[in-house]
């Protein structure tokens, strides 16, 4: 349930009947509960005396299409979805304070939030919010939650005894932090619905003393006292992104002098990149409406539209750096200094000094925020060069791409056009200087592609400078001439002999088990292991040949030795599981292109290649970061 504004018992309801007089709705006593709501106050009609409380009617009140009207000192009529709705309270204190509300409901309709944020989208924005599987999405980003963890214990001296402010605190994480560092009280502030959900938490956790809960937008509610710190996690793609750092900025008017922001700068990268297959990609979706025959249909005429309509979506997903063609340019918003009238329009002058020759088919983007505390500065990073977040990075295609030549000079501008729609409009304008070259395009932020796969990022084209093939093979042969004599269970092989393979188990994934005649048993030659994975395996036969003849060679004395230095190394060797030496550790690194190297086979501490990791920034199994 959302916050509670009032609650008034022992109300009579009246609505107009068919003739236009007022009767009453119900034949017995109703309560009234006034809720917050993020489109304005939620009135709701409960029967008294059930148990437990049974609801009979909501109302959603909101400042600009709600009309209502005081009639006498204990009545109020609403006129809500086309219905005339009077309240007949019990005293005139009730009635007083519904009206009180009702007006103040009226004054939030110019409030700064409102003014710039169409109601559509700020229903679906509150509402998106508002699920407890979009909170988890955001908290499980183990490098957004670990670093705004690791930001305010490492600079608890900001915290510690202080009032602090939770900008759109969601699940009230970040309040949850500062407690844990020391602070006094924080006032956590959440529009949408998962303020209930916080309160729950803070509850739950049995701090209801010092993290207060308070559904409303920042923009629309009163603080009892200034803050020290305000905390937020206010940024969106791009940076800019939901226009939520606006609302991070509007809540210094409740910062103390000298009072500190976490974080407190925003640092947007902007670079050119290449990227001929994306952009083809895009330019190939148009080509569906080149066909002439589609069931009977020309649908040319459109194309022109849909061509237009693909290069305005920015591209959400991740890349290798690589494919940047000139250092990126930077541009910082201080948020202690900065206005919420500077994020209205922000123009960021670009000059790239290309630092190879190819074709620029846009430009990507990525931010990086710092932490400046008194005891230490953490940054967090959405770089291609960091691990990944749910942030991702964001390219925007030219429709018109430039090819560069190194040395040459990209200059231009970014505009970020704010809008009434959370968000923003990009308009590029490039041009290569000392030609007539040029090219332009405007993006559509609220519209962007989620191309993100999940796949390992490709490094771009062309960046081989020796042949991958020969390099694998030679790293192989190197491998092999190592380890010229190989341990598999126990048994020494010299060119992989006749071994018996069925009761030795590595890894059913690469290796067949068994006998036969082509397998490990009496019958065979050799054991059955796929010929790609063994650095002798088809490239040393000579050297195969020749070991064998040795081993031939030795008599029945020196076998039993042999044997005996076999069990010597067996009773040295740890068991499985155990921490291995340096030495050990060698085996570890010698994986090769996904197959596994013949030292590995003599390794106590056998990695386990179908074990899954999750590193910081990756999507964990089964969600998607948003």
């Amino acid at each position: 349930m959302s916050e509670q504004m009032a609650r008034m018992q022992g109300c009579s309801v009246l609505v107009l009947d068919d003739s236009d007089k007022l009767v009453n709705k119900y034949d017995h006593k109703v309560t009234v509960v006034c809720s917050y709501d993020p489109q304005g106050m939620a009135v709701r009609l409960l029967q008294e005396g059930a148990t437990p409380p049974k609801q009979l009617e909501e109302y959603l009140v909101s400042g600009a299409g709600t009309t209502h009207l005081s009639r006498g000192h204990t009545s109020h009529m609403l006129v809500v979805g086309g219905e005339l709705v009077l309240f007949r309270f019990a005293s005139r204190g009730d009635c007083q304070q519904f009206r009180s509300l009702l007006h103040k409901l009226s004054g939030k309709v110019n409030s700064v939030f409102n003014l710039r944020t169409e109601d559509s989208s700020a229903s679906q924005y509150f509402q998106f919010y508002g699920y407890l599987s979009q909170q988890q999405n955001m908290m499980q980003d183990f490098v957004r939650t670990s670093t705004y963890q690791r930001a305010i214990y490492n600079n608890a001296q900001d915290f510690q005894n202080k009032i602090v402010l939770d900008v759109g605190a969601g699940s009230g994480i970040l309040s949850f932090f500062a407690v844990q560092a020391g602070a006094a009280k924080v006032y956590a502030v959440e529009a949408s619905n998962m303020a209930q959900y916080a309160q729950q938490l803070v509850s739950s956790n049995n701090l209801t003393d010092r993290i207060i809960v308070i559904a409303g937008k920042i923009e629309e509610i009163d603080l009892p006292e200034r803050v020290d710190v305000i905390i937020s996690e206010p940024m969106g793609y791009m940076l800019y992104n939901e226009r939520m750092l606006e609302t991070y900025l509007h809540g210094k008017k409740w910062l103390k002098p000298d009072g500190k922001m976490y974080p407190s700068r925003g640092d947007l990268h902007v670079a050119p990149f290449t990227d001929e297959a994306l952009y083809m990609e895009q330019y190939n979706k148009a080509n569906f409406w080149m066909q002439t025959e589609f069931h009977g249909v020309n649908l040319v005429a459109l194309r022109d539209a849909a061509m237009k309509e693909y290069f305005r979506q920015p591209i959400v997903d991740t890349f290798d750096i690589r494919i940047c063609m000139a250092k990126s340019i930077r541009h910082t918003t201080n948020f202690l200094t900065a206005d919420e009238k500077d994020l209205h329009r922000i123009q960021i002058d670009v000059e790239f000094h290309m630092l190879e020759t190819g074709t620029c088919h846009g430009l990507a983007f990525w931010f990086d925020v710092e932490f400046a505390g008194t005891c230490s500065q953490i940054w967090l990073s959405t770089s291609p060069t960091e691990p990944l977040t749910h942030w991702y990075q964001v390219r925007c295609l030219l429709q018109t791409p430039i090819f560069v030549k190194q040395g040459q000079v990209l200059s231009g501008k970014v505009v970020l056009a704010a809008n009434q729609r959370q968000s923003y409009d990009v308009e590029i304008d490039l041009k290569l200087e000392g030609t007539m070259i040029s090219s332009s395009n405007t993006l559509d932020l609220k519209n962007p592609y989620f191309r993100y796969t999940g796949a390992p990022v490709a490094a771009p084209p062309g960046s081989n400078t020796t042949s991958p093939s020969e390099a694998f093979w030679s790293q192989l042969d190197a491998q092999g001439a190592r380890n010229a004599v190989n341990l598999v269970n126990g048994i020494t092989v010299n060119g992989l002999g006749e071994v018996d393979m069925s009761s030795t188990i590595i890894n059913t994934n690469l290796m067949a088990i068994g006998g036969g005649a082509n397998g490990g048993g009496p019958g065979g030659h050799q054991p059955n292991i796929h010929p790609g994975l063994i650095s002798s395996t088809g490239r040393q036969q000579q050297q195969q040949q020749q070991q064998q003849q040795q081993q031939a060679a030795v008599g029945p004395q020196q076998q039993q030795q042999q044997q005996s230095t076999t069990a010597q190394q067996l009773a040295m060797t740890p068991p499985i599981g155990c921490a291995a030496t340096s030495t050990q550790n060698v085996a570890q690194h010698q994986l090769i292109g996904g197959a596994i190297s013949p030292s590995l086979f003599t390794s106590p501490a056998q990695p386990i290649l179908n074990s899954h990791h999750h590193h910081p920034g990756q999507p964990i199994h089964g969600n998607q970061f948003y």
